[in-house]
């Protein structure tokens, strides 16, 4: 590391004034992501990938459990193909990418470079569904799609190539195909719950918003600091609608021929997104511990005299949590002072800070310090793990809760255009409003302030919050949510 790198290592963007140069210093500067040469796209750093890799195997895990198999199917998908679902084709056209060529020879057909794969998935479920035992069909990939954004791109949140998962399954009946379609809702928000320290909304998407295609979509909707939303996962129960594009039919029990249920579910790397943006502050990225690339960073302060015995106290331990699974990094560089490290691991996200001094050496003790908050506690070196181990688990409950405040204390209520538009554009956040169910009262909120309608109440019953639309004052059919949204 040169001097240049020692004056440029801090984060210099405030994240209260400067959200958007704050987010993208923190993004390039803790080393997740580098600005391809190429507008709209990232190259993923290794500390980065490590992190989507974690999220990813937490998925993947529950997935498995719940009989879902992986495939991969083709990046390219033929014109022919998109066109046989038209609300697809009408849905992403102003966003697809498409092939023409191949080398110097012109393609008999166009290729599209796939937005979404229901239109290359469908029929091949179509071709390997054949009676009712070949249900319900749980297939899914990981892979990257690729969306011609031509609104602004920042990483992780919105880029024209990002990293997913896209599942997809084929149900006898439409209670099946619905449990499937909760299934993974559920999973989403156990995921921001439970792993990333984010607490989730869950609704369903309103009609005019929902998948192109789809009978119902439902969301998980997470809140960022900057009281914008995020739609952090999506859930798509498709109705038969795919399944007669692409002839899923299948023999019943009774030897009928019937039309199979669908669904399609998937997470993208915008989670990554609002976990930076959410949990992170002016001094770099912070992680939950459950995703940190290093969970603990082990930092030896020794003098000449008692270098060696600092030393190899703080390896001793580095070496017990090792042994234990614990991801721990021991920092025993010469050429770095205490102080450098501190701020370059903070900058990084480690969640805890183990500190070894002579002080420790000769009480048996450590210091621990966690990241969120720079709380300083003194502990016994014996039964070093589980010590780790509750201190995380603690940094684990302050991020959570921290988020969750915010989350609480940014949900109002309105009962006016004037209300809706005041209260998004004084504090942001969600404002719940009685809603007719007409597009057409969306618009005059979005055009004043950017603000949309991003999620209703999965409970299609469910009592709207007022009896009268907030902003036309026609009856109310249900609960709108408000907000503004990456």
């Amino acid at each position: 590391m040169t001097d240049d790198d020692d004056q440029t290592l801090g984060i210099t963007e405030s994240k209260e004034h400067s959200t958007g140069e704050w987010y993208a210093e923190v993004v390039q500067k803790a080393e997740l992501a580098s600005y391809a040469p190429m507008g709209g796209f990232i190259v993923t750093r290794p500390r980065g990938y490590a992190i989507w890799e974690r999220l990813q195997d937490h998925l993947d895990g529950w997935f498995k459990d719940t009989g879902v198999q992986n495939a991969y199917f083709p990046l390219f998908i033929p014109e022919s193909y998109l066109e046989r679902e038209a609300d697809v084709v009408e849905g992403f056209d102003p966003e697809v990418a498409w092939v023409t060529h191949g080398g110097y020879d012109e393609l008999e057909e166009r290729l599209a470079v796939r937005p979404t794969s229901e239109s290359i998935i469908t029929p091949f479920i179509a071709e390997w569904v054949r009676s009712h035992r070949d249900l319900p069909m749980r297939l899914n990939q990981w892979c990257s799609v690729v969306r011609w954004e031509a609104t602004e791109t920042k990483p992780f949140f919105r880029t024209k190539e990002f990293l997913w998962q896209e599942g997809h399954t084929a149900h006898a009946t439409e209670d099946s195909a619905w449990d499937e379609t909760m299934t993974r809702l559920d999973q989403y928000e156990r995921l921001y719950e439970d792993v990333m320290a984010l607490p989730a909304l869950k609704g369903r998407k309103p009609p005019h918003d929902k998948f192109p295609g789809a009978h119902t979509t439902t969301s998980i909707e997470t809140l960022m600091p900057d009281g914008k939303s995020v739609q952090a996962a999506t859930s798509h129960y498709l109705g038969t609608s795919f399944a007669e594009a692409f002839d899923i039919t299948y023999a019943d029990e009774d030897e009928v021929e019937r039309t199979a249920h669908t669904t399609s579910w998937g997470i993208s790397w915008r989670a990554m997104g609002a976990l930076i943006m959410t949990h992170s502050d002016d001094q770099g990225l912070i992680l939950p511990p459950t995703l940190a690339p290093q969970q603990v960073v082990i930092v030896p302060i020794w003098q000449e005299e008692n270098k060696d015995d600092v030393v190899e106290y703080a390896a001793d331990v580095a070496a017990e949590l090792d042994e234990h699974d614990v991801r721990v990094h021991l920092d025993d560089r010469e050429n770095r002072n205490p102080g450098f490290k501190y701020n370059e691991w903070e900058l990084k996200g480690v969640p805890l800070r183990i500190e070894v001094g002579p002080n420790e050496v000769e009480d048996d003790e450590l210091t621990l310090v966690h990241r969120p908050d720079g709380e300083n506690v003194v502990e016994d070196r014996e039964g070093v793990v589980d010590t780790v181990g509750e201190h995380l688990d603690t940094v684990y409950a302050k991020l959570y809760a921290r988020a969750e405040e915010n989350l609480e204390g940014e949900i109002r209520e309105a009962d006016s255009r004037e209300e809706i538009l005041g209260t998004i554009g004084q504090h942001g956040g969600y404002v719940k409003a009685g809603w007719c169910g007409d597009e057409a009262c969306e618009d005059p909120i979005k055009e004043a302030i950017g603000a949309d309608i991003v999620m209703v109440p999965l409970d299609r019953d469910e009592e709207p919050i007022h009896d009268d639309c907030a902003i036309c004052g026609e009856d109310a059919q249900e609960t709108a949510y408000f907000a503004k949204s990456y």
